[in-house]
């Protein structure tokens, strides 16, 4: 299986790590490992994520900071596509199923 990301997403990373790198530089290497660690998680069991309310969303939260990664699943490409990426305190994209 193999990561795609959808434009939204990569902006999303970008934002992510200009607000990081702009208030704490160091913290941007852990914030990094942490959304790594999450997206090589989905990798090795790509349904881990609990289930959205919309179009076969679903959402895995990294371990240390809580990061909201929203993907789906598309089996017959063997890939997973991520839509987005969020800070819990930044408000949820999705609702849970």
């Amino acid at each position: 299986m193999k990561l795609r990301f959808t434009p939204r997403a990569t902006q999303s990373l970008v934002e992510i790590a200009d607000y990081i790198l702009e208030r704490n530089p160091a913290a941007m290497l852990r914030v990094r490992a942490d959304i790594y660690d999450g997206l090589q998680n989905l990798l090795l069991f790509p349904k881990a994520g609990r289930q959205q309310n919309k179009g076969g969303v679903r959402k895995l939260v990294t371990l240390r900071y809580a990061y909201l990664i929203y993907y789906v699943v598309e089996e017959t490409a063997d890939e997973i596509v991520v839509v987005d990426l969020k800070h819990h305190a930044r408000g949820r994209g999705f609702e849970d199923a």
